[in-house]
């Protein structure tokens, strides 16, 4: 099948797992109405990267034309919809795709109803939960897919290490932001932990086991899936900072606001002078940051070498992906699938 068409039965079942559950929730109280209307909006977005990972990583071991890989891959978009809800509480993010994040959802909600107490407080546990929840989900919408148990109990292990990982990735980010000017070394800590495995190895890892894979094959998509996912990364810290939110889905500029320690920030300090160095550690961060701030940034990072020092390092993990994966032992038209979303996953976007 084309990717097209995968991304399609993907979506397809994730949203009929979604509506098997609304009936079960309102049955407990019409109340969590809000809750299923948020998921609902924010399921309606994102470009279902690791479900189409997990499915040509199935297919690029020998798995063949079974339903129940659409629904077990659809599961990390529920695993996806935790993590972006709990990071967005954590990063006090205002948006996300476009919408307002949910925690600002809900704390708008409790304003416009007037309610007594703290309306900030009200959003964030709301989101808390609704990420909890969807936690949740993953686990039982991967378990109820229907392909074979044994299968299932063998890619178990790779479900919960990439559950493990993602989440030591992002306290490893809360660290690094924390503690101040960290390193490339330390950055790209993060990346591998919070998005290259989480992004692109793992599912490919979870799709192998799902078909019965013999060893050599996930040591293969290694090869491939890691280097790429941290080339996305990089991508996406470029674009957090140069792109077009119309793109992106959050303001210009927004992870200077936020003060993320990112690869490109690490680079760009790395090649700073005294100067540009003060500048640097007094905006990042500054969630007052305007337009005029996010643009003497973006000269900084761009005068001291940084962004084409992060463009040079996309194009280098990129190029040893495609390297990993010419020689991978998987399926031909896997292969030529997988290439063509490492072209969709380091896309220059602006």
């Amino acid at each position: 099948m084309s990717t097209s068409r995968v991304r399609k039965e993907i979506n397809e079942a994730l949203l009929a797992f979604v509506d098997r559950q609304r009936p079960g929730l309102l049955a407990i109280s019409p109340d969590l109405s809000p809750l299923v209307t948020a998921l609902d909006e924010l399921l309606s977005g994102g470009k279902r990267l690791r479900p189409l990972f997990c499915y040509w990583g199935w297919r690029g071991a020998g798995g063949g034309a079974d339903p129940g890989i659409a629904t077990a891959a659809a599961s990390l978009e529920l695993l996806q919809a935790s993590a972006l809800i709990h990071d967005d509480v954590m990063d006090s993010s205002d948006t996300r795709r476009g919408r307002p994040s949910v925690h600002r959802r809900f704390e708008a909600m409790h304003r416009e109803n007037d309610w007594p107490g703290a309306a900030g407080r009200f959003g964030e546990g709301t989101a808390i939960l609704l990420g909890d929840l969807c936690l949740a989900w993953s686990g039982e919408m991967f378990e109820s897919s229907g392909l074979d148990a044994d299968r299932l109990g063998a890619a178990r292990t790779v479900y919960e290490l990439m559950r493990t990982e993602v989440m030591c990735g992002q306290y490893l980010d809360m660290l690094e932001g924390t503690r101040g000017p960290g390193s490339v070394e330390t950055a790209l800590r993060v990346v591998e932990y919070k998005s290259a495995k989480y992004t692109i190895e793992r599912p490919l890892h979870l799709g192998a086991a799902l078909a019965g894979a013999t060893p050599e094959v996930p040591v293969a998509l290694s090869g491939y899936g890691l280097p790429l996912g941290i080339a996305f990364q990089l991508r996406d810290d470029v674009l957090g900072v140069f792109g077009d939110p119309a793109e992106t889905g959050k303001p210009a500029g927004d992870d200077l606001r936020e003060g993320k320690r990112t690869v490109l920030v690490a680079l760009t300090a790395e090649r700073a002078d005294r100067v540009q160095a003060a500048a640097l550690e007094r905006r990042l961060g500054d969630p007052r940051l305007d337009r005029a701030g996010v643009d003497a940034l973006r000269q900084i990072i761009e005068e001291t070498g940084g962004l084409a020092a992060c463009e040079a390092m996309i194009e280098r993990y990129t190029a040893e992906a495609a390297a990993a994966l010419e020689s991978a032992p998987i399926a031909p038209d896997a292969r030529a699938a997988l290439a063509d979303l490492a072209v969709a996953a380091t896309a220059r976007l602006s």
